[in-house]
Protein backbone atom coordinates (compact mmCIF):
# COMPACT_ATOMS: atom_id res chain seq x y z
CA UNK A 1 0.00 0.00 0.00
CA UNK A 2 1.30 3.45 -0.89
CA UNK A 3 1.40 5.54 2.27
CA UNK A 4 2.97 8.82 1.18
CA UNK A 5 0.94 11.72 -0.17
CA UNK A 6 2.70 12.93 -3.34
CA UNK A 7 1.91 16.44 -4.48
CA UNK A 8 -0.67 15.19 -6.97
CA UNK A 9 -2.43 13.23 -4.22
CA UNK A 10 -2.37 16.20 -1.84
CA UNK A 11 -3.88 18.41 -4.51
CA UNK A 12 -6.47 15.78 -5.33
CA UNK A 13 -7.36 15.37 -1.65
CA UNK A 14 -7.84 19.11 -1.29
CA UNK A 15 -9.89 19.27 -4.47
CA UNK A 16 -12.33 16.67 -3.18
CA UNK A 17 -13.44 18.91 -0.35
CA UNK A 18 -12.41 22.34 -1.58
CA UNK A 19 -13.25 22.31 -5.28
CA UNK A 20 -11.62 25.05 -7.23
CA UNK A 21 -13.93 27.33 -9.14
CA UNK A 22 -13.58 30.69 -10.81
CA UNK A 23 -11.81 33.18 -8.61
CA UNK A 24 -13.98 35.86 -7.11
CA UNK A 25 -13.57 39.29 -8.60
CA UNK A 26 -10.90 41.30 -6.87
CA UNK A 27 -11.09 44.91 -5.81
CA UNK A 28 -10.82 47.62 -8.46
CA UNK A 29 -7.38 48.65 -7.24
CA UNK A 30 -5.89 45.17 -7.64
CA UNK A 31 -3.04 44.87 -10.17
CA UNK A 32 -4.00 43.46 -13.56
CA UNK A 33 -2.37 40.18 -14.70
CA UNK A 34 -1.05 40.25 -18.27
CA UNK A 35 -0.96 36.93 -20.12
CA UNK A 36 2.47 35.80 -21.36
CA UNK A 37 1.60 32.21 -22.35
CA UNK A 38 -1.54 30.12 -22.51
CA UNK A 39 -2.84 26.65 -23.39
CA UNK A 40 -0.61 24.94 -20.80
CA UNK A 41 -1.20 21.58 -19.10
CA UNK A 42 -0.54 21.67 -15.33
CA UNK A 43 2.04 24.49 -15.30
CA UNK A 44 3.19 24.00 -11.73
CA UNK A 45 6.75 25.41 -11.82
CA UNK A 46 8.22 28.59 -13.25
CA UNK A 47 11.57 30.36 -13.65
CA UNK A 48 12.43 33.88 -14.82
CA UNK A 49 15.97 35.20 -15.29
CA UNK A 50 17.36 38.74 -15.25
CA UNK A 51 16.60 39.16 -18.98
CA UNK A 52 13.02 38.15 -18.20
CA UNK A 53 13.29 34.93 -20.16
CA UNK A 54 10.55 32.63 -18.89
CA UNK A 55 10.64 28.87 -18.49
CA UNK A 56 7.62 26.86 -17.37
CA UNK A 57 7.08 23.20 -16.60
CA UNK A 58 3.98 21.34 -17.68
CA UNK A 59 4.51 18.89 -14.88
CA UNK A 60 2.12 16.05 -15.56
CA UNK A 61 2.83 16.14 -19.31
CA UNK A 62 6.56 15.88 -18.59
CA UNK A 63 7.49 19.06 -20.48
CA UNK A 64 9.94 21.87 -19.83
CA UNK A 65 9.08 24.80 -22.10
CA UNK A 66 10.33 28.26 -23.02
CA UNK A 67 7.74 31.05 -23.31
CA UNK A 68 7.75 32.89 -26.65
CA UNK A 69 6.70 36.48 -27.34
CA UNK A 70 3.54 35.32 -29.15
CA UNK A 71 2.17 33.51 -26.04
CA UNK A 72 3.19 30.10 -27.36
CA UNK A 73 5.89 27.83 -25.92
CA UNK A 74 8.82 25.89 -27.31
CA UNK A 75 9.74 22.54 -25.75
CA UNK A 76 13.26 22.42 -24.30
CA UNK A 77 12.98 18.99 -22.74
CA UNK A 78 10.45 16.16 -22.79
CA UNK A 79 10.63 13.41 -20.19
CA UNK A 80 9.82 9.77 -20.78
CA UNK A 81 6.16 8.86 -20.90
CA UNK A 82 4.67 8.81 -17.40
CA UNK A 83 7.40 10.97 -15.87
CA UNK A 84 6.82 14.27 -14.08
CA UNK A 85 8.96 17.38 -14.71
CA UNK A 86 9.20 20.25 -12.21
CA UNK A 87 11.31 22.56 -10.12
CA UNK A 88 12.97 24.66 -12.83
CA UNK A 89 15.65 27.26 -12.04
CA UNK A 90 18.07 29.27 -14.24
CA UNK A 91 21.59 30.32 -13.27
CA UNK A 92 24.37 31.77 -15.49
CA UNK A 93 23.02 30.31 -18.73
CA UNK A 94 22.29 26.88 -17.30
CA UNK A 95 18.80 25.56 -16.58
CA UNK A 96 18.26 23.15 -13.69
CA UNK A 97 15.17 21.00 -13.20
CA UNK A 98 13.96 17.77 -11.65
CA UNK A 99 12.11 14.80 -13.11
CA UNK A 100 10.62 11.73 -11.45
CA UNK A 101 8.25 8.82 -11.67
CA UNK A 102 6.59 7.43 -8.55
CA UNK A 103 6.90 4.05 -6.91
CA UNK A 104 3.56 2.82 -8.23
CA UNK A 105 1.92 0.61 -5.64
CA UNK A 106 4.74 1.16 -3.19
CA UNK A 107 7.58 -0.81 -4.80
CA UNK A 108 10.77 1.13 -4.00
CA UNK A 109 12.62 -0.42 -6.94
CA UNK A 110 10.25 1.35 -9.33
CA UNK A 111 11.02 4.78 -7.92
CA UNK A 112 13.06 7.00 -10.25
CA UNK A 113 14.05 10.66 -10.11
CA UNK A 114 16.90 12.95 -11.09
CA UNK A 115 18.27 16.46 -10.86
CA UNK A 116 19.28 17.53 -14.39
CA UNK A 117 20.68 20.54 -16.22
CA UNK A 118 20.58 21.94 -19.76
CA UNK A 119 23.34 24.23 -21.02
CA UNK A 120 23.21 26.91 -23.72
CA UNK A 121 23.92 24.31 -26.40
CA UNK A 122 20.96 22.20 -25.32
CA UNK A 123 23.11 19.44 -23.83
CA UNK A 124 21.36 17.63 -20.97
CA UNK A 125 23.34 16.38 -17.97
CA UNK A 126 22.14 14.17 -15.13
CA UNK A 127 23.61 15.66 -11.96
CA UNK A 128 22.20 13.41 -9.23
CA UNK A 129 20.02 10.34 -8.79
CA UNK A 130 17.52 11.47 -6.17
CA UNK A 131 15.49 8.26 -6.13
CA UNK A 132 18.54 6.12 -5.40
CA UNK A 133 19.40 8.42 -2.49
CA UNK A 134 15.88 7.99 -1.12
CA UNK A 135 16.12 4.20 -1.34
CA UNK A 136 19.43 4.20 0.53
CA UNK A 137 18.71 6.84 3.18
CA UNK A 138 14.94 7.48 3.45
CA UNK A 139 15.44 10.81 5.29
CA UNK A 140 12.10 10.74 7.15
CA UNK A 141 12.30 7.02 7.96
CA UNK A 142 12.57 7.74 11.70
CA UNK A 143 9.67 10.19 11.65
CA UNK A 144 6.32 9.09 13.12
CA UNK A 145 3.07 9.98 11.39
CA UNK A 146 -0.52 9.44 12.45
CA UNK A 147 -1.69 9.05 16.04
CA UNK A 148 0.55 8.53 19.03
CA UNK A 149 0.57 5.54 21.35
CA UNK A 150 -1.86 7.34 23.65
CA UNK A 151 -4.65 6.49 21.19
CA UNK A 152 -5.65 2.84 21.65
CA UNK A 153 -5.78 0.22 18.92
CA UNK A 154 -9.39 -0.42 19.94
CA UNK A 155 -10.27 3.20 19.18
CA UNK A 156 -8.55 3.01 15.79
CA UNK A 157 -10.08 -0.24 14.56
CA UNK A 158 -12.65 1.74 12.54
CA UNK A 159 -10.17 4.34 11.27
CA UNK A 160 -10.15 4.54 7.43
CA UNK A 161 -7.53 2.54 5.56
CA UNK A 162 -5.93 5.66 4.12
CA UNK A 163 -4.13 7.50 5.49
CA UNK A 164 -3.00 4.87 8.00
CA UNK A 165 -3.72 5.39 11.67
CA UNK A 166 0.00 5.43 12.46
CA UNK A 167 3.14 4.70 10.48
CA UNK A 168 6.78 5.62 9.97
CA UNK A 169 8.12 7.50 6.94
CA UNK A 170 8.42 5.16 3.97
CA UNK A 171 10.57 5.14 0.85
CA UNK A 172 9.15 7.67 -1.58
CA UNK A 173 10.51 10.60 -3.56
CA UNK A 174 8.82 13.34 -5.57
CA UNK A 175 11.30 16.18 -6.20
CA UNK A 176 9.19 19.26 -6.81
CA UNK A 177 11.07 22.53 -6.19
CA UNK A 178 14.68 23.64 -6.78
CA UNK A 179 16.77 26.62 -5.64
CA UNK A 180 20.39 27.22 -6.72
CA UNK A 181 22.99 29.06 -4.68
CA UNK A 182 26.82 28.94 -4.42
CA UNK A 183 27.33 25.72 -6.36
CA UNK A 184 24.56 23.89 -4.51
CA UNK A 185 21.07 22.84 -5.49
CA UNK A 186 18.43 22.72 -2.77
CA UNK A 187 15.66 20.32 -3.70
CA UNK A 188 12.24 20.33 -2.04
CA UNK A 189 11.29 16.66 -2.19
CA UNK A 190 7.56 16.30 -1.57
CA UNK A 191 7.78 12.51 -1.23
CA UNK A 192 10.81 12.42 1.05
CA UNK A 193 9.41 15.29 3.18
CA UNK A 194 12.93 16.71 3.11
CA UNK A 195 15.17 19.42 1.71
CA UNK A 196 18.11 17.81 -0.06
CA UNK A 197 21.42 19.54 -0.79
CA UNK A 198 23.18 18.57 -4.03
CA UNK A 199 26.71 19.59 -5.03
CA UNK A 200 26.36 20.68 -8.67
CA UNK A 201 29.87 19.55 -9.62
CA UNK A 202 30.15 16.19 -7.92
CA UNK A 203 26.46 15.29 -7.70
CA UNK A 204 26.88 14.43 -4.03
CA UNK A 205 23.55 14.44 -2.16
CA UNK A 206 22.96 15.03 1.53
CA UNK A 207 19.90 15.65 3.67
CA UNK A 208 19.87 19.26 4.82
CA UNK A 209 16.59 19.08 6.74
CA UNK A 210 13.53 16.90 7.28
CA UNK A 211 10.44 19.01 7.83
CA UNK A 212 8.54 18.22 11.03
CA UNK A 213 5.13 16.47 10.97
CA UNK A 214 2.10 18.73 10.81
CA UNK A 215 0.04 17.83 13.88
CA UNK A 216 -3.68 18.57 13.72
CA UNK A 217 -6.37 18.13 16.37
CA UNK A 218 -9.24 16.03 15.01
CA UNK A 219 -12.51 17.88 15.78
CA UNK A 220 -15.74 16.20 16.87
CA UNK A 221 -17.39 17.21 13.60
CA UNK A 222 -14.96 15.00 11.66
CA UNK A 223 -16.88 11.94 12.92
CA UNK A 224 -19.86 12.84 10.74
CA UNK A 225 -20.24 10.76 7.55
CA UNK A 226 -18.59 12.20 4.47
CA UNK A 227 -22.03 12.66 2.91
CA UNK A 228 -22.82 15.06 5.75
CA UNK A 229 -19.61 17.05 5.43
CA UNK A 230 -17.50 15.09 7.91
CA UNK A 231 -14.56 12.75 7.39
CA UNK A 232 -16.18 9.53 8.58
CA UNK A 233 -13.61 8.89 11.32
CA UNK A 234 -14.43 7.18 14.63
CA UNK A 235 -15.77 9.51 17.33
CA UNK A 236 -13.16 8.36 19.84
CA UNK A 237 -10.38 10.28 18.01
CA UNK A 238 -12.04 13.66 18.62
CA UNK A 239 -9.59 15.93 20.41
CA UNK A 240 -6.59 13.72 19.53
CA UNK A 241 -3.70 14.89 17.36
CA UNK A 242 -2.89 13.29 14.02
CA UNK A 243 0.61 13.95 12.64
CA UNK A 244 0.28 14.57 8.90
CA UNK A 245 3.24 14.61 6.52
CA UNK A 246 4.70 18.08 5.77
CA UNK A 247 5.08 17.70 1.93
CA UNK A 248 7.50 20.49 0.87
CA UNK A 249 6.72 22.04 -2.52
CA UNK A 250 8.70 25.18 -3.41
CA UNK A 251 12.01 26.46 -2.07
CA UNK A 252 13.72 29.84 -2.44
CA UNK A 253 16.78 31.50 -0.91
CA UNK A 254 15.86 34.58 1.11
CA UNK A 255 17.90 37.78 1.53
CA UNK A 256 18.95 36.49 4.95
CA UNK A 257 20.50 33.41 3.32
CA UNK A 258 17.92 31.03 4.78
CA UNK A 259 15.73 28.81 2.64
CA UNK A 260 12.01 29.53 2.60
CA UNK A 261 9.92 26.43 1.93
CA UNK A 262 6.20 26.07 1.23
CA UNK A 263 4.56 22.99 2.73
CA UNK A 264 1.28 21.29 1.87
CA UNK A 265 -0.44 19.29 4.61
CA UNK A 266 -0.32 15.56 3.88
CA UNK A 267 -4.07 15.20 3.70
CA UNK A 268 -7.30 17.04 2.97
CA UNK A 269 -7.64 20.73 3.72
CA UNK A 270 -11.30 20.21 4.48
CA UNK A 271 -13.64 22.62 6.27
CA UNK A 272 -13.30 20.22 9.21
CA UNK A 273 -9.52 20.49 9.42
CA UNK A 274 -9.02 23.97 7.99
CA UNK A 275 -6.19 25.57 6.03
CA UNK A 276 -3.05 23.81 7.22
CA UNK A 277 -0.36 24.78 4.73
CA UNK A 278 2.75 26.56 5.98
CA UNK A 279 6.06 28.23 5.20
CA UNK A 280 9.20 26.96 6.93
CA UNK A 281 12.61 28.59 7.21
CA UNK A 282 15.63 26.31 6.89
CA UNK A 283 19.19 27.36 7.73
CA UNK A 284 21.38 26.47 4.71
CA UNK A 285 24.44 25.91 6.88
CA UNK A 286 23.04 23.97 9.85
CA UNK A 287 19.69 22.56 8.71
CA UNK A 288 17.89 24.27 11.58
CA UNK A 289 14.19 24.44 10.70
CA UNK A 290 11.62 26.94 11.96
CA UNK A 291 7.92 27.35 11.27
CA UNK A 292 7.64 30.86 9.77
CA UNK A 293 3.90 31.23 9.05
CA UNK A 294 1.02 28.76 8.84
CA UNK A 295 -2.74 28.58 8.22
CA UNK A 296 -2.28 28.96 4.44
CA UNK A 297 -4.63 27.19 2.05
CA UNK A 298 -2.77 24.91 -0.41
CA UNK A 299 0.53 26.85 -0.77
CA UNK A 300 2.35 25.50 -3.84
CA UNK A 301 4.67 28.28 -5.00
CA UNK A 302 6.76 30.98 -3.33
CA UNK A 303 8.63 34.07 -4.57
CA UNK A 304 10.76 36.59 -2.69
CA UNK A 305 10.92 40.25 -3.74
CA UNK A 306 14.05 42.37 -3.53
CA UNK A 307 12.82 43.96 -0.28
CA UNK A 308 12.24 40.56 1.34
CA UNK A 309 8.45 40.46 0.96
CA UNK A 310 7.18 36.98 0.15
CA UNK A 311 4.45 36.06 -2.32
CA UNK A 312 2.71 32.69 -2.05
CA UNK A 313 0.37 30.99 -4.52
CA UNK A 314 -2.68 29.61 -2.69
CA UNK A 315 -3.83 27.07 -5.25
CA UNK A 316 -7.33 26.49 -3.92
CA UNK A 317 -7.57 29.79 -2.10
CA UNK A 318 -7.95 31.50 -5.48
CA UNK A 319 -5.36 34.16 -4.71
CA UNK A 320 -1.72 35.09 -4.31
CA UNK A 321 -0.87 36.17 -0.78
CA UNK A 322 1.74 38.72 0.27
CA UNK A 323 3.69 38.41 3.52
CA UNK A 324 5.91 41.11 4.97
CA UNK A 325 9.58 40.24 5.22
CA UNK A 326 9.12 39.62 8.96
CA UNK A 327 6.11 37.38 8.47
CA UNK A 328 4.05 39.54 10.82
CA UNK A 329 1.57 40.78 8.22
CA UNK A 330 -0.29 39.03 5.42
CA UNK A 331 -2.58 40.40 2.76
CA UNK A 332 -4.15 39.35 -0.51
CA UNK A 333 -1.99 40.62 -3.37
CA UNK A 334 -4.26 39.59 -6.24
CA UNK A 335 -7.27 37.35 -6.90
CA UNK A 336 -6.58 34.72 -9.58
CA UNK A 337 -7.86 31.25 -10.34
CA UNK A 338 -5.73 28.25 -9.36
CA UNK A 339 -2.33 29.95 -8.99
CA UNK A 340 0.46 27.37 -8.70
CA UNK A 341 3.89 28.92 -9.25
CA UNK A 342 5.22 32.44 -8.60
CA UNK A 343 8.53 34.15 -9.38
CA UNK A 344 9.71 37.71 -8.77
CA UNK A 345 11.89 39.58 -11.27
CA UNK A 346 12.60 43.28 -11.85
CA UNK A 347 9.49 44.71 -10.20
CA UNK A 348 7.10 42.11 -11.59
CA UNK A 349 5.53 38.98 -10.23
CA UNK A 350 5.19 36.13 -12.69
CA UNK A 351 2.68 33.40 -11.94
CA UNK A 352 1.02 30.35 -13.43
CA UNK A 353 -2.78 30.44 -13.13
CA UNK A 354 -5.68 28.16 -14.10
CA UNK A 355 -3.02 25.59 -13.38
CA UNK A 356 -5.28 22.54 -13.16
CA UNK A 357 -7.96 23.65 -15.64
CA UNK A 358 -8.15 21.03 -18.37
CA UNK A 359 -4.99 19.36 -17.06
CA UNK A 360 -4.35 15.61 -16.76
CA UNK A 361 -5.26 14.10 -13.37
CA UNK A 362 -1.62 13.40 -12.53
CA UNK A 363 1.76 12.28 -13.91
CA UNK A 364 1.28 9.75 -16.70
CA UNK A 365 -2.50 10.22 -16.83
CA UNK A 366 -4.03 10.45 -20.31
CA UNK A 367 -4.80 14.00 -21.42
CA UNK A 368 -8.41 15.14 -21.19
CA UNK A 369 -10.52 15.72 -24.27
CA UNK A 370 -10.86 19.46 -23.69
CA UNK A 371 -8.24 22.16 -24.37
CA UNK A 372 -5.58 23.00 -21.79
CA UNK A 373 -6.23 26.28 -20.01
CA UNK A 374 -3.14 26.96 -17.91
CA UNK A 375 -1.44 30.35 -18.32
CA UNK A 376 1.66 32.29 -17.39
CA UNK A 377 0.89 35.87 -16.37
CA UNK A 378 2.96 38.91 -15.37
CA UNK A 379 1.77 41.31 -12.65
CA UNK A 380 3.33 44.68 -11.86
CA UNK A 381 4.35 45.12 -8.21
CA UNK A 382 4.25 48.66 -6.84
Amino acid sequence: MKIKFPVAACIAAAALVLPAGPAAAGSSDEPTPRTRAEGLAAPLSLAVDAEESILVTQNFAGLLSRVNDDRTTTTLYQAKEGWDVGGVEMRHGTTYFVESVGAGVGIPENLQGNLKSIDDDGDVRTIADLANYERKHNPDGDQHYGFGDDVSDECLKDWPEFPPARYEGTVDSHPYGVAIRSGKAYVADAGANAILEVDLESGHISTLAVLPPRRTVIPESAARPEAEGGLGVPACVAGEKYAFEPVPTDVEVGPDGWLYVTSLPGGPESPELGARGAIFKVNRWTGETKLWVDDILTPTGLAIADNGDIYVASLFGGNILKFSCWGDHRSEFVTVNQPAAVEFQDGHLYATVDALSGAPAGPGAPPPAGPFAGKVVRIHVD
